[in-house]
C-alpha cells in the first residue's frame, strides 16, 4: 500500500496533461479498470485517520469512508492519465454515494477496483462518475460512486443525474436548517493532518500559499474529511448507504456547525451560515 502515499507524482502528471484536454460529455471514456489485490490494513495509518476524523480508535470495524481512502490512488491514476478526457486541474468533487453491505473488518484482505462509469452533461460543464469497489473473497462488500465536475462553457442543459433526487434523506439548499449538535473550530493544519493520514496531499488543502495559486484565499478542508467528521458523529454503521453533496469549500482555519436530525446531517459556516455539506444515511435491508 505504499502506492497510496505517492500521490504527488500523479497530481503532477495530471497537471501536465490538463491544458491539452477539451472536456465534453460525448468524449470517449477509456474502459480502464484498475485492480489492487490483497490489500491489508495498516493499523497505525488507520488510527491516524480515525483520530483526525473523530472516529473512536481500536475498533475492528473500518469507518464507512475508509475504503475510499484505500481506493483513491487507483481512481487518481485513471483521472491523471493521458486518456482520461477531463483535465485534472480544476476538477471538483461534487458528491459521493457509498453502499456498504456489511461491517468491514480491519483484519480482512481486500481487492480494490476503480473505473470511470461514464460522463454526463452538467449545466456548468461535464461531470465524470468514478466507481470504486472493495471485495472480500470475490464478494462485493463496499462500493462508492463519486461525481467530479470539470467546469467549462455549456448550453445550460444538465444531465439526468442532476434531475433525479436521491432516496437518502438529506437537507437541500432551500430547506430549513437542521438542529445544531456541535460547533467545531478547525485549525489551519487540518488539511495537512488529513493529507498525511489519507495520502491526498493536494496543494489546495495544505497551505494558504499553495491554495492561492488555485484561487482560494486560504487552504480548504478536504471534502472527504468533512464527510468523515460528520459520519463519526453518527456512530458506527454496518449495512448502510451514505450520500453526501459538497456545496462550498471550508476555509482553514475556520469554525463550522454540525447539525443533524436522525439520518440527515449538514455542515455550515458558524458566522456566515453558508452551507458546506449535506448528507444522509439509509440502513440497508
Amino acid at each position: 500500500m505504499a502506492d497510496r502515499y505517492l500521490m504527488t507524482p500523479l497530481l503532477a502528471r495530471g497537471a501536465l496533461f490538463s491544458p491539452f484536454k477539451r472536456p465534453h460529455p460525448d468524449a470517449h471514456v477509456p474502459p480502464t479498470r484498475l485492480v489492487l489485490p490483497d490489500v491489508r490494513i495498516d493499523l497505525d495509518r488507520l488510527a491516524r485517520y480515525e483520530r483526525i476524523c473523530g472516529f473512536a480508535t481500536g475498533a475492528d470495524a473500518l469507518p464507512v469512508t475508509y475504503p475510499h481512502v484505500l481506493g483513491f490512488p487507483l481512481a487518481m491514476r485513471i483521472m491523471a492519465s493521458r486518456s482520461f478526457p477531463l483535465p485534472l486541474l480544476g476538477l471538483v468533487h461534487t458528491s459521493i454515494e457509498i453502499t456498504q453491505r456489511r461491517a468491514l473488518g480491519a483484519g480482512e484482505a481486500y481487492e480494490l477496483g476503480a473505473r470511470v462509469a461514464g460522463l454526463e452533461p452538467h449545466r456548468r460543464g461535464t461531470q465524470a462518475r468514478v466507481v470504486t469497489e472493495a471485495r472480500v473473497d470475490g464478494e462485493l462488500v463496499w462500493e462508492s460512486r463519486s461525481v467530479y465536475l470539470a467546469r467549462h462553457r455549456t448550453n445550460g442543459e444538465s444531465g439526468k443525474s442532476e434531475e433525479t433526487a436521491s432516496t437518502i434523506p438529506r437537507e437541500s439548499d432551500g430547506g430549513a436548517s437542521l438542529p445544531v449538535r456541535a460547533e467545531w473550530r478547525l485549525g489551519g493544519d487540518v488539511g495537512r493532518r488529513y493529507g498525511a493520514a489519507s495520502g491526498d496531499r493536494n496543494p489546495i488543502h495544505l497551505h494558504a500559499l499553495t491554495a492561492r495559486l488555485f484561487g482560494f484565499p486560504r487552504a480548504i478542508a478536504h471534502g472527504m474529511w468533512t464527510v468523515a467528521r460528520c459520519l463519526a458523529e453518527q456512530g458506527p454503521q454496518d449495512s448502510v448507504r451514505l450520500r453526501a453533496d459538497f456545496k462550498a469549500p471550508v476555509l482553514l482555519p475556520g469554525t463550522v456547525t454540525y447539525a443533524a436530525d436522525g439520518p440527515a446531517f449538514e455542515l455550515r459556516g458558524t458566522d456566515t451560515g453558508r452551507l458546506h455539506l449535506t448528507g444522509g444515511l439509509q440502513p440497508m435491508r
